[in-house]
């Protein structure tokens, strides 16, 4: 896998201070998408053990709220294996620490259908099972807002997935526990 950037201090893709791995490869081809140079798979730099070691160690200090993945496609087939190698060793290391993942793709039509496809212990069920918070669906120009809390379009969403796992429905998240009290 590439990644075209690392943000140590990234307060726009999730609440808080965010380290932000933005991975390259993506096949949505989204008009208006703001990171087209991300689609080319072979964009950036090459994703290391060094890579990950430094993402670890910027997710360290304590105003670091969590993570965040996008891209690109974090989703896509060829990048889910180091996402899923990266997420683990966030979880271990840094267990106070939320993931928050961005996919064009969306949560119940395509993530919940491949996780069930995969075999038991499959590579998406475990994505799944890392993130707290999923923001899926495409970018949709037409729909852009930028009143909307870390996301682009009115179409995408803001999926609790420790609650909707817990539920067993899909459980979103409000804008207005995002606004400043």
């Amino acid at each position: 896998m590439n990644y075209a950037m690392i943000k140590k201090t990234d307060v726009a893709n999730g609440p808080g201070i965010r380290v932000s791995l933005f991975v390259s490869g993506c096949t949505h081809g989204c008009k208006g998408c703001f990171n087209r140079e991300a689609w080319d798979f072979a964009y950036g730099s090459e994703y290391t053990a060094q890579t990950e070691e430094e993402i670890l160690q910027a997710l360290a200090p304590g105003y670091i709220r969590g993570l965040s993945v996008l891209g690109g496609e974090p989703m896509e087939t060829a990048n889910r294996e180091a996402v899923l190698g990266l997420l683990r060793k966030v979880r271990q290391r840094c267990p106070g620490k939320d993931i928050w993942c961005y996919t064009g793709y969306g949560y119940e039509e395509d993530l919940l259908r491949w996780a069930a496809q995969d075999p038991p212990g499959g590579a998406v069920e475990e994505l799944l099972s890392l993130i707290d918070v999923l923001v899926d669906g495409e970018f949709v120009e037409e729909e852009k807002n930028l009143r909307l809390a870390f996301r682009g379009s009115g179409n995408q969403r803001l999926i609790d997935l420790k609650e909707s796992r817990r539920q067993g429905r899909t459980v979103c998240i409000a804008d207005q526990e995002f606004a400043p009290g």
